[in-house]
């Protein structure tokens, strides 16, 4: 008797890791999905910086104001923080 319930608590556990290896797989995947995104964006942007130097200036142009205004939503966020 106390063999059968070894079994079936060798079968749970089995059944548990399955599962968290599912869960760990689909999370990986999902990761590698965004991973791929973000490179075919890398690409997209080289190969248009490369057939118009303008573009290289815009979009650093954007990125500076972007990374200011960053930084100043975090001065106000701060703010409301001591508020």
């Amino acid at each position: 008797m106390a063999e059968s319930e070894s079994q079936e608590g060798n079968y749970d556990n089995r059944g548990k890791k399955v599962e968290s290896f599912k869960r760990d797989m689909e999370k990986l995947l999902e990761k590698m999905e965004k991973l791929t995104v973000h490179v075919a964006w890398m690409v997209y942007d080289c190969i248009a910086i490369q057939t118009n130097p303008d573009l290289l200036n815009a979009m650093q142009r954007l990125e500076d104001v972007f990374l200011m205004c960053k930084e100043q939503m975090e001065k106000k966020w701060q703010e409301v923080l001591m508020e």
